[in-house]
Protein backbone atom coordinates (compact mmCIF):
# COMPACT_ATOMS: atom_id res chain seq x y z
CA UNK A 1 0.00 0.00 0.00
CA UNK A 2 1.19 3.21 -1.24
CA UNK A 3 1.49 6.11 1.90
CA UNK A 4 0.70 9.60 1.30
CA UNK A 5 1.50 12.11 4.41
CA UNK A 6 -0.72 15.38 3.86
CA UNK A 7 0.99 18.86 6.42
CA UNK A 8 -1.68 21.64 6.74
CA UNK A 9 -1.10 24.72 9.27
CA UNK A 10 -4.60 25.86 9.87
CA UNK A 11 -8.57 25.25 9.12
CA UNK A 12 -8.43 26.27 6.05
CA UNK A 13 -5.82 23.83 5.33
CA UNK A 14 -7.62 21.24 6.65
CA UNK A 15 -10.60 21.66 4.56
CA UNK A 16 -9.01 21.81 1.74
CA UNK A 17 -6.97 18.93 2.74
CA UNK A 18 -10.30 16.81 3.45
CA UNK A 19 -11.98 17.72 0.13
CA UNK A 20 -8.62 16.16 -1.10
CA UNK A 21 -9.15 12.89 0.79
CA UNK A 22 -12.96 12.75 0.44
CA UNK A 23 -12.16 12.69 -3.60
CA UNK A 24 -9.40 10.42 -3.27
CA UNK A 25 -11.68 7.87 -1.32
CA UNK A 26 -14.30 8.13 -4.10
CA UNK A 27 -12.17 7.08 -6.85
CA UNK A 28 -11.46 3.87 -4.55
CA UNK A 29 -7.80 5.18 -3.75
CA UNK A 30 -4.97 2.12 -2.00
CA UNK A 31 -3.37 4.86 0.08
CA UNK A 32 -2.48 5.07 3.68
CA UNK A 33 -3.28 8.38 4.45
CA UNK A 34 -1.33 10.42 7.55
CA UNK A 35 -1.12 14.27 8.26
CA UNK A 36 -1.12 16.89 10.34
CA UNK A 37 -4.96 18.81 10.50
CA UNK A 38 -7.69 19.43 12.32
CA UNK A 39 -10.80 17.19 13.42
CA UNK A 40 -12.20 17.16 10.00
CA UNK A 41 -9.67 15.57 8.66
CA UNK A 42 -9.20 13.17 11.23
CA UNK A 43 -12.88 12.28 10.61
CA UNK A 44 -12.24 12.00 6.35
CA UNK A 45 -9.90 9.38 8.36
CA UNK A 46 -6.56 10.58 8.48
CA UNK A 47 -4.72 8.97 11.20
CA UNK A 48 -3.20 12.62 12.68
CA UNK A 49 0.94 12.91 13.31
CA UNK A 50 -0.25 16.35 15.36
CA UNK A 51 -3.42 18.70 15.64
CA UNK A 52 -2.50 22.36 14.17
CA UNK A 53 -4.05 24.45 16.76
CA UNK A 54 -0.83 25.62 18.29
CA UNK A 55 0.34 26.24 14.38
CA UNK A 56 -2.57 28.08 14.11
CA UNK A 57 -1.89 31.06 16.99
CA UNK A 58 -1.90 34.15 15.33
CA UNK A 59 1.37 36.18 15.53
CA UNK A 60 5.36 35.97 16.56
CA UNK A 61 6.15 35.21 19.95
CA UNK A 62 9.18 32.65 21.29
CA UNK A 63 6.61 30.29 22.20
CA UNK A 64 5.35 29.91 18.88
CA UNK A 65 8.07 29.75 17.54
CA UNK A 66 9.61 27.40 19.34
CA UNK A 67 6.27 24.89 18.76
CA UNK A 68 7.03 25.26 14.88
CA UNK A 69 10.74 24.25 15.16
CA UNK A 70 10.14 21.51 17.70
CA UNK A 71 6.95 20.16 15.48
CA UNK A 72 8.99 20.40 12.26
CA UNK A 73 11.79 18.56 14.06
CA UNK A 74 9.86 15.50 15.08
CA UNK A 75 7.74 15.82 11.48
CA UNK A 76 10.90 15.29 10.00
CA UNK A 77 12.08 12.65 11.47
CA UNK A 78 9.01 10.62 11.27
CA UNK A 79 8.54 11.14 8.08
CA UNK A 80 12.39 10.42 6.98
CA UNK A 81 12.77 7.06 9.80
CA UNK A 82 10.04 5.63 10.04
CA UNK A 83 7.01 6.53 8.25
CA UNK A 84 8.80 6.88 4.85
CA UNK A 85 6.15 8.17 3.03
CA UNK A 86 6.15 7.86 -0.93
CA UNK A 87 4.11 11.39 -1.36
CA UNK A 88 4.01 14.60 0.46
CA UNK A 89 1.56 16.93 0.39
CA UNK A 90 1.82 20.57 1.47
CA UNK A 91 -0.93 22.89 1.48
CA UNK A 92 -0.36 26.41 2.39
CA UNK A 93 1.14 27.84 4.88
CA UNK A 94 3.91 28.74 3.31
CA UNK A 95 6.83 29.44 6.13
CA UNK A 96 6.06 26.11 7.64
CA UNK A 97 6.07 23.97 4.78
CA UNK A 98 8.85 25.77 2.84
CA UNK A 99 11.42 25.01 5.88
CA UNK A 100 10.48 21.40 6.05
CA UNK A 101 10.59 20.81 1.97
CA UNK A 102 14.07 21.23 2.49
CA UNK A 103 14.70 18.73 5.22
CA UNK A 104 12.60 15.99 2.55
CA UNK A 105 14.35 17.06 -0.24
CA UNK A 106 17.23 16.11 1.33
CA UNK A 107 16.04 12.48 2.07
CA UNK A 108 14.56 12.39 -1.44
CA UNK A 109 10.95 12.51 -0.74
CA UNK A 110 8.67 13.41 -3.25
CA UNK A 111 6.68 16.60 -2.22
CA UNK A 112 3.94 18.35 -3.65
CA UNK A 113 2.68 21.69 -3.23
CA UNK A 114 -1.11 22.89 -3.42
CA UNK A 115 -1.99 26.10 -2.76
CA UNK A 116 1.58 27.38 -3.11
CA UNK A 117 2.76 30.52 -1.60
CA UNK A 118 1.45 33.72 -3.37
CA UNK A 119 5.02 34.41 -4.82
CA UNK A 120 3.76 36.64 -7.66
CA UNK A 121 2.43 38.64 -4.50
CA UNK A 122 5.10 39.72 -2.11
CA UNK A 123 8.36 37.93 -1.61
CA UNK A 124 9.47 36.84 -4.67
CA UNK A 125 12.75 35.04 -3.77
CA UNK A 126 10.67 32.05 -1.82
CA UNK A 127 10.46 30.78 -5.83
CA UNK A 128 13.84 29.74 -5.87
CA UNK A 129 13.25 27.67 -2.45
CA UNK A 130 10.02 25.94 -4.18
CA UNK A 131 12.08 24.96 -7.43
CA UNK A 132 14.83 23.86 -5.70
CA UNK A 133 12.67 21.31 -2.93
CA UNK A 134 9.19 20.64 -4.57
CA UNK A 135 8.47 18.20 -7.12
CA UNK A 136 5.57 19.60 -8.48
CA UNK A 137 3.25 22.87 -7.80
CA UNK A 138 -0.56 22.43 -7.88
CA UNK A 139 -1.52 26.21 -8.16
CA UNK A 140 -5.16 27.53 -8.32
CA UNK A 141 -4.51 30.99 -9.89
CA UNK A 142 -4.88 30.06 -14.00
CA UNK A 143 -1.68 33.11 -14.29
CA UNK A 144 0.48 31.41 -11.97
CA UNK A 145 1.17 28.38 -14.65
CA UNK A 146 3.88 30.99 -16.45
CA UNK A 147 5.33 32.23 -13.63
CA UNK A 148 6.38 28.51 -12.56
CA UNK A 149 6.92 27.42 -15.86
CA UNK A 150 9.28 30.08 -17.14
CA UNK A 151 11.46 28.89 -14.11
CA UNK A 152 11.27 25.38 -15.22
CA UNK A 153 9.04 24.29 -12.18
CA UNK A 154 6.71 21.26 -13.08
CA UNK A 155 3.41 22.52 -12.48
CA UNK A 156 -0.49 21.68 -12.96
CA UNK A 157 -3.49 24.30 -12.37
CA UNK A 158 -5.95 22.44 -10.38
CA UNK A 159 -8.76 25.62 -10.63
CA UNK A 160 -9.74 27.50 -7.52
CA UNK A 161 -11.17 25.67 -4.88
CA UNK A 162 -14.14 27.84 -4.67
CA UNK A 163 -16.18 27.66 -7.60
CA UNK A 164 -16.93 24.67 -7.03
CA UNK A 165 -17.26 24.67 -3.05
CA UNK A 166 -19.03 28.27 -2.50
CA UNK A 167 -22.54 27.41 -1.59
CA UNK A 168 -25.58 29.20 -3.86
CA UNK A 169 -26.50 32.79 -3.04
CA UNK A 170 -28.96 32.31 0.00
CA UNK A 171 -32.95 33.26 -0.07
CA UNK A 172 -32.48 37.13 0.71
CA UNK A 173 -36.11 37.33 2.07
CA UNK A 174 -35.56 34.29 4.50
CA UNK A 175 -32.31 35.53 5.27
CA UNK A 176 -33.63 39.16 6.47
CA UNK A 177 -36.31 37.11 8.84
CA UNK A 178 -34.24 35.05 10.41
CA UNK A 179 -31.79 37.85 11.50
CA UNK A 180 -34.77 40.35 11.72
CA UNK A 181 -33.62 42.82 9.00
CA UNK A 182 -36.01 45.03 7.20
CA UNK A 183 -36.45 43.50 3.49
CA UNK A 184 -37.55 47.20 2.41
CA UNK A 185 -33.81 48.74 3.43
CA UNK A 186 -30.59 47.80 1.64
CA UNK A 187 -28.25 45.52 3.42
CA UNK A 188 -24.30 46.82 3.92
CA UNK A 189 -22.12 44.08 5.26
CA UNK A 190 -18.92 44.56 7.23
CA UNK A 191 -16.13 42.32 7.49
CA UNK A 192 -13.23 43.67 9.62
CA UNK A 193 -11.21 40.63 9.73
CA UNK A 194 -11.00 37.50 11.73
CA UNK A 195 -7.42 38.84 14.04
CA UNK A 196 -7.95 41.02 17.12
CA UNK A 197 -4.98 43.79 15.61
CA UNK A 198 -7.28 43.83 12.59
CA UNK A 199 -10.17 44.79 14.27
CA UNK A 200 -7.84 46.81 16.25
CA UNK A 201 -6.89 49.23 13.45
CA UNK A 202 -10.06 48.65 11.36
CA UNK A 203 -13.29 48.39 13.71
CA UNK A 204 -13.83 52.44 14.41
CA UNK A 205 -13.12 53.45 10.96
CA UNK A 206 -15.82 50.85 9.99
CA UNK A 207 -18.06 51.48 12.58
CA UNK A 208 -17.38 56.27 12.11
CA UNK A 209 -18.14 55.41 8.23
CA UNK A 210 -21.15 53.37 9.19
CA UNK A 211 -22.77 55.94 10.88
CA UNK A 212 -22.48 58.72 8.47
CA UNK A 213 -23.91 56.37 5.45
CA UNK A 214 -26.87 55.65 7.79
CA UNK A 215 -27.58 60.01 8.73
CA UNK A 216 -26.91 60.22 4.75
CA UNK A 217 -29.13 57.74 4.02
CA UNK A 218 -32.10 55.83 6.15
CA UNK A 219 -32.41 53.36 3.75
CA UNK A 220 -29.38 51.33 4.99
CA UNK A 221 -28.98 49.12 7.35
CA UNK A 222 -25.90 47.82 8.56
CA UNK A 223 -24.52 44.31 9.76
CA UNK A 224 -21.30 43.38 11.00
CA UNK A 225 -19.48 39.89 10.36
CA UNK A 226 -18.05 38.18 13.68
CA UNK A 227 -15.18 36.10 12.64
CA UNK A 228 -15.02 32.91 14.57
CA UNK A 229 -12.63 32.85 16.25
CA UNK A 230 -13.11 35.91 18.20
CA UNK A 231 -14.58 36.60 20.80
CA UNK A 232 -18.16 39.06 21.48
CA UNK A 233 -16.08 40.69 23.90
CA UNK A 234 -13.69 41.52 20.96
CA UNK A 235 -16.24 43.22 19.42
CA UNK A 236 -17.79 44.82 22.61
CA UNK A 237 -14.97 47.25 23.23
CA UNK A 238 -15.49 48.98 20.31
CA UNK A 239 -19.66 48.61 19.59
CA UNK A 240 -20.26 48.85 22.81
CA UNK A 241 -24.46 48.41 22.72
CA UNK A 242 -24.68 50.22 19.82
CA UNK A 243 -27.30 48.90 18.50
CA UNK A 244 -26.81 50.29 14.99
CA UNK A 245 -25.34 46.77 13.52
CA UNK A 246 -26.21 43.37 13.75
CA UNK A 247 -23.95 40.86 14.51
CA UNK A 248 -24.19 37.71 12.50
CA UNK A 249 -21.54 34.85 13.20
CA UNK A 250 -20.98 32.00 11.07
CA UNK A 251 -22.87 32.86 8.03
CA UNK A 252 -20.14 35.09 5.99
CA UNK A 253 -21.22 33.40 2.77
CA UNK A 254 -24.95 33.76 3.32
CA UNK A 255 -24.19 37.13 4.50
CA UNK A 256 -22.40 37.96 1.42
CA UNK A 257 -24.97 37.25 -1.40
CA UNK A 258 -27.63 38.69 0.29
CA UNK A 259 -25.91 42.22 0.43
CA UNK A 260 -26.11 45.26 -1.77
CA UNK A 261 -22.49 46.54 -0.73
CA UNK A 262 -19.66 45.36 1.14
CA UNK A 263 -17.32 46.97 2.94
CA UNK A 264 -14.01 44.96 3.49
CA UNK A 265 -10.60 43.96 5.22
CA UNK A 266 -8.78 42.36 2.54
CA UNK A 267 -8.52 38.38 1.86
CA UNK A 268 -10.30 35.41 0.68
CA UNK A 269 -13.69 37.13 1.30
CA UNK A 270 -12.79 39.89 -1.84
CA UNK A 271 -13.05 36.57 -3.85
CA UNK A 272 -15.93 35.44 -2.66
CA UNK A 273 -17.77 38.43 -2.73
CA UNK A 274 -16.52 38.92 -6.39
CA UNK A 275 -18.06 35.08 -7.15
CA UNK A 276 -21.50 36.52 -5.98
CA UNK A 277 -21.15 39.40 -7.99
CA UNK A 278 -21.57 41.55 -5.03
CA UNK A 279 -20.01 45.54 -5.00
CA UNK A 280 -17.54 46.13 -2.72
CA UNK A 281 -14.73 47.92 -1.02
CA UNK A 282 -11.38 46.89 0.19
CA UNK A 283 -10.31 49.55 3.38
CA UNK A 284 -7.43 47.87 5.41
CA UNK A 285 -4.32 49.52 7.23
CA UNK A 286 -2.48 48.78 10.53
CA UNK A 287 1.01 49.96 11.45
CA UNK A 288 3.32 51.74 9.51
CA UNK A 289 6.07 49.87 10.07
CA UNK A 290 4.21 46.77 9.05
CA UNK A 291 3.29 48.44 5.62
CA UNK A 292 6.54 49.84 4.84
CA UNK A 293 7.79 46.56 5.20
CA UNK A 294 4.78 45.46 2.87
CA UNK A 295 6.22 48.04 0.40
CA UNK A 296 9.72 46.53 0.60
CA UNK A 297 8.52 42.96 -0.39
CA UNK A 298 5.82 43.41 -2.61
CA UNK A 299 6.16 42.37 -6.05
CA UNK A 300 2.44 43.95 -7.14
CA UNK A 301 0.61 46.96 -6.82
CA UNK A 302 -3.17 45.48 -6.14
CA UNK A 303 -3.78 44.00 -2.95
CA UNK A 304 -7.45 42.28 -3.78
CA UNK A 305 -7.94 38.74 -5.21
CA UNK A 306 -10.46 40.64 -7.80
CA UNK A 307 -7.96 43.32 -9.25
CA UNK A 308 -5.17 40.73 -9.13
CA UNK A 309 -7.05 37.97 -11.11
CA UNK A 310 -8.37 40.36 -13.54
CA UNK A 311 -4.85 42.51 -14.03
CA UNK A 312 -6.57 45.92 -13.32
CA UNK A 313 -8.58 48.01 -10.53
CA UNK A 314 -11.96 46.87 -10.20
CA UNK A 315 -12.30 46.78 -6.83
CA UNK A 316 -11.65 50.05 -4.74
CA UNK A 317 -8.44 49.43 -2.92
CA UNK A 318 -8.08 52.00 0.42
CA UNK A 319 -4.93 51.03 2.24
CA UNK A 320 -3.19 52.97 4.92
CA UNK A 321 -3.48 56.65 4.55
CA UNK A 322 -6.00 56.25 1.70
CA UNK A 323 -8.57 54.26 4.38
CA UNK A 324 -10.27 57.36 5.47
CA UNK A 325 -14.17 57.65 6.26
CA UNK A 326 -14.64 60.14 3.93
CA UNK A 327 -13.12 57.86 1.06
CA UNK A 328 -14.98 54.42 2.70
CA UNK A 329 -18.30 56.70 2.61
CA UNK A 330 -18.07 58.09 -0.69
CA UNK A 331 -16.91 54.80 -2.43
CA UNK A 332 -19.66 53.22 -0.84
CA UNK A 333 -22.35 55.40 -1.82
CA UNK A 334 -21.27 55.29 -5.41
CA UNK A 335 -21.66 51.45 -5.19
CA UNK A 336 -25.64 51.48 -4.26
CA UNK A 337 -26.28 54.94 -5.67
CA UNK A 338 -24.94 55.44 -9.01
CA UNK A 339 -26.77 52.61 -11.19
CA UNK A 340 -24.35 53.12 -14.34
CA UNK A 341 -21.97 52.48 -12.19
CA UNK A 342 -23.45 49.80 -9.57
CA UNK A 343 -24.53 47.61 -13.27
CA UNK A 344 -20.89 48.37 -14.68
CA UNK A 345 -19.39 46.72 -10.98
CA UNK A 346 -21.25 44.05 -11.11
CA UNK A 347 -20.69 42.61 -14.76
CA UNK A 348 -16.70 43.23 -14.40
CA UNK A 349 -17.41 41.43 -11.13
CA UNK A 350 -18.73 38.54 -13.57
CA UNK A 351 -15.89 38.40 -15.51
CA UNK A 352 -13.88 37.18 -12.86
CA UNK A 353 -15.48 33.47 -12.42
CA UNK A 354 -15.20 33.01 -16.09
CA UNK A 355 -11.37 33.62 -15.48
CA UNK A 356 -11.29 30.75 -12.97
CA UNK A 357 -11.55 27.41 -14.25
CA UNK A 358 -14.53 25.04 -13.40
CA UNK A 359 -12.92 22.55 -12.54
CA UNK A 360 -12.99 20.99 -8.87
CA UNK A 361 -9.70 21.42 -7.52
CA UNK A 362 -9.59 18.85 -4.79
CA UNK A 363 -10.56 16.03 -7.56
CA UNK A 364 -7.85 17.66 -9.63
CA UNK A 365 -5.55 17.45 -6.96
CA UNK A 366 -6.45 13.58 -6.33
CA UNK A 367 -5.67 12.93 -9.60
CA UNK A 368 -2.37 13.91 -9.68
CA UNK A 369 -1.35 11.74 -7.02
CA UNK A 370 -3.09 8.61 -7.53
CA UNK A 371 -1.45 9.00 -11.09
CA UNK A 372 2.00 9.92 -9.58
CA UNK A 373 2.44 7.89 -5.92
Amino acid sequence: MKKLFIITGEYSGSMHATRVVECLKSMNADIQIEGIGDENLEQAGVKLFANHSKMSAMGISPKIIYNHIMLGKRLVDYLTKEYKPDLVLMIDYGAFNLNVSKFLKRNHIKTYYYIPPQVWASRKWRINTIKKNIDKVLCIFPFEVELYKSHGIDVHYCGHPLTKQLPPKADRDEFFEKHGLDKNKKLVSIFPGSRAFELKYLMQLFIKSAKILQKNHPDLQFVISHAPNLTEKDYDKYLKGDETFRIIKGENQALLSVSDSLILASGTVALEAALYQVPMIIAYRGPWIFYFIYLLVRCINMVSLPNIIMNKIIVPELTEGKATVHNIVHETEKNLYDQKYRDNFISQLGEVKSKLSDKYSAMEVAKEIISNI
